[in-house]
């Protein structure tokens, strides 16, 4: 029964690409009355081969055995109806790279990069989902146990909210957590910085002094404090709000970061140059080495600008 729906759809799908058995059989190279016998269900392909019949017709091997099977433009389109189905990692990859060969042998439609848009299109929303899914997984996991990780698990995805436009999901999912839970600093910190990603400066600054006035020996709500106050250019009280959080907590280095930032944007490139130099040579103190090399390297462009 299997041969029968193989040879009948070998012969459907020539049929549908409008190939007679003698391109075939250039096209893979063998004779055309080896592709006679296949459609005749005389004999069988070898399986190696299987690959490349599938390309030329623009299926999956696992098609050539299915009943109803359709035959798709090229292998890349078929491949982006697999991820579209699946959201598997490996099958985005396999469509990837087909579409680049598809590209790069010069027979690329413009439908085709199309596709290839629409494949990442895809592949973004499986990311986002796989995101949401991992970082709730994190917090529920985290929430009793680990404050640390639950606090940079949901800072994490108030982030990526902002950046897919959702972040009034993010306030309004904060809002309902900190009235449930009005004592605790990290949700106040973690309402802050909803508001803080969302742009929404004014409210954040109103809500930030409130939440250091109640907990003023939170280092994470100085942190977003001055950032707020950076962004809304009030620079000294910026400042105040870092170097309190370093006084706090001097193993925490998000502080220095900012004023490193900071003292670039106001034009202080040897501030700047110092604070990068400094947090270079703690991160190779600690042993991370990599991650060394981003202030050393902003280091290095601010060294260029000082007078």
């Amino acid at each position: 029964m299997k041969q029968n729906i193989f040879a009948d759809n070998l012969k459907r799908f020539r049929a549908e690409k409008n190939y007679t058995q003698e391109q075939v059989a250039e096209l893979l190279c063998v004779s055309a009355q080896s592709v006679s016998r296949w459609e005749c269900g005389n004999t069988l392909p070898d399986v190696m081969l299987l690959p490349e019949i599938a390309r030329v017709y623009g299926i999956t091997v696992d098609d050539l055995f299915k009943e109803k099977a359709v035959a798709y433009k090229n292998y890349a389109q078929r491949l982006l109806a697999v991820y579209e189905s699946t959201g598997k990692t490996e099958d985005f990859l396999r469509a990837e790279e087909e579409f680049q060969k598809l590209i790069a042998s010069g027979e690329c439609e413009a439908n085709d990069i199309r596709s290839f848009g629409v494949l990442y299109h895809y592949m973004t929303k499986h990311s986002f989902e796989k995101a949401v899914h991992y970082l709730d997984l994190a917090i529920k996991t985290a929430k009793d146990s680990d404050k640390e990780t639950f606090y940079r698990a949901a800072s994490q995805k108030i982030a990526l909210y902002s950046e897919t436009g959702r972040s009034e999901e993010s306030i309004a999912e904060q809002s309902s957590a900190l009235e449930k839970d009005n004592d605790n600093p990290m949700q106040w910190c973690l309402l802050v910085a909803a508001y803080f990603f969302a742009e929404r400066f004014d409210e954040a600054y109103s809500l930030s002094s409130k939440a250091v006035e109640k907990f003023p020996g939170s280092s994470s709500l100085h942190i977003y404090a001055g950032d707020i106050c950076r962004a809304l250019k009030k620079y000294d009280e910026a400042f105040l709000h870092w170097n309190k959080a370093f006084e706090i907590d001097g193993t925490y280095l998000d502080a220095k970061y900012s004023i490193g930032f900071c003292y670039e944007e106001i034009g202080d490139y040897a501030n700047a140059h110092r604070i990068w130099k400094e947090l270079a040579e703690e991160l190779k103190r600690r042993g991370l080495i990599v991650e060394s090399e981003f202030p050393a390297n902003l280091a290095e462009k601010c060294a260029d600008k000082i007078l």
